[in-house]
């Protein structure tokens, strides 16, 4: 984990959805983390949050700030580089005996390819991803 400034940072899909609503109080820790930077998602964070509100059954208005605010952010593509980080980290992972969710190794992937730290709240999803530098306030 780091507290380093750095000019693009990748955000979960949880701390993306806390920031996205005003006044939720999960989203003011992460908000010196993100003010003054470019903030990215991954490809698999815009699927999930789509199929969140499907799954929520959220109105049009809901979803039409959701897609808004998607089509402003700075999507990272999946790519080759990206596939070759998620083998690798799906690998060591492996012979380490730990899992990590599809999803969330594919984020966590994006990262380590593009050299820009991980903004979440699931400390315990990432703390061990090696080569990740993970910025988060879960347990503090």
């Amino acid at each position: 984990m780091t507290d380093e400034p750095f000019s693009i940072v990748l955000l979960d899909t949880d701390v993306f959805s806390y920031l996205m609503e005003p006044g939720d109080p999960r989203g003011l820790p992460y908000l010196r983390h993100v003010e003054g930077r470019i903030t990215a998602l991954s490809f698999i964070t815009v699927g999930e949050l789509l199929f969140g509100a499907l799954w929520r059954n959220w109105g049009r208005r809901r979803v039409a700030k959701l897609k808004t605010a998607l089509r402003s952010a700075f999507i990272l593509p999946l790519d080759h580089e990206t596939s070759s980080a998620y083998a690798n980290l799906k690998d060591r992972l492996r012979k380490q005996g730990r899992i990590l969710a599809d999803n969330d190794l594919w984020i966590a992937a994006l990262a380590v390819r593009h050299s820009v730290p991980l903004v979440s709240n699931n400390l315990a999803h990432f703390e061990r991803v090696p080569g990740l530098v993970l910025i988060s306030e879960a347990g503090k």
